[in-house]
């Protein structure tokens, strides 16, 4: 019985620290849980905060970039169109063009006389005939033959660029005139040149430079 009460009351302190021990750990350990779980919870709640900012983010991109192309080919379907025009307007101007230089039969006529002449005055001038020259040219330029070249080329000129050739053309032509009768060689070949120049430059922009060929 002694030894009864004997290890009762040396056991019953063991028992009480020990008890007393395991619910320290059992409250710590509920605490540490505790703890554990509203630290997942808040790196849970981070994790979906960040997920979701990239996703914002990420369709903002998507949007501003839909928005880019949409707008870039609108700019482009614009573009294309704008060049769409202007080869129809370019090729209704040609076309126009085109049937002008088929009617003016006469004009062209007198451009061929021209070019005759400036091919005769050009062969005059290289073998030093400058008499022969005058011949075909005349004494100035209100001669007949140059009224009705101006003729044609009222008609047939519709740029700006297409006139400035003909201004240089008449210029030089009178300068020609006016050499070949004072007889001087040099300025005649030098106003020859700068004339069948103009004339040239002048029918490729109106087109007539192959017609005149084939005249």
């Amino acid at each position: 019985m002694a030894k009864s009460l004997l290890c009762s009351s040396t056991l019953n302190p063991f028992f009480s620290t020990t008890l007393s021990s395991s619910k320290k750990t059992q409250i710590a350990y509920s605490g540490n849980s505790k703890n554990q779980t509203s630290t997942l919870l808040c790196n849970r709640r981070e994790l979906s905060l960040g997920f979701m900012s990239s996703l914002v983010a990420i369709g903002l991109v998507s949007n501003d970039r839909r928005r880019h192309d949409a707008n870039a080919a609108i700019l482009e379907a614009d573009d294309d169109e704008e060049l769409l025009e202007k080869v129809k307007q370019d090729r209704k101007k040609r076309i126009e063009r085109q049937a002008v230089l088929n009617s003016a039969v006469k004009e062209k006529g007198y451009l061929q006389d021209l070019v005759y002449k400036l091919s005769k005055v050009g062969q005059a001038i290289e073998n030093n005939d400058l008499p022969a020259a005058g011949l075909v040219l005349g004494k100035g330029i209100d001669t007949e033959w140059v009224k009705t070249v101006n003729l044609a080329f009222t008609k047939l000129s519709t740029s700006p660029e297409e006139n400035t050739e003909v201004e240089a053309f008449n210029s030089s032509l009178a300068s020609l005139i006016t050499s070949v009768n004072k007889n001087d060689i040099e300025s005649s070949k030098l106003a020859f040149v700068s004339s069948a120049g103009a004339f040239e430059k002048w029918t490729t922009l109106t087109g007539l430079l192959e017609q005149l060929k084939g005249l």
